[in-house]
């Protein structure tokens, strides 16, 4: 597992699979982040039916 330190506003970036994560915002202990990804990609947060696509997000083109 590749751990990085990131502060609010700025990206890990995964050139090969065209995938952004973004830092969006700090509060005490908890992050937002904002995910860009190819049209189709699945994002599912684990704690939610990590297998099951029902609850899987795909990335769609324009979504913020």
């Amino acid at each position: 597992m590749l751990v990085l330190m990131r502060r609010t506003h700025e990206e890990i970036v995964i050139p090969s699979e065209g995938i952004t994560v973004k830092i969006i915002r700090t509060q005490g202990n908890r992050v937002s982040i904002g995910i860009e990804a190819p049209p189709g990609v699945p994002i599912r947060r684990s704690e939610i039916a990590p297998h099951s696509d029902d609850n899987a997000v795909s990335v769609t083109a324009g979504t913020a």
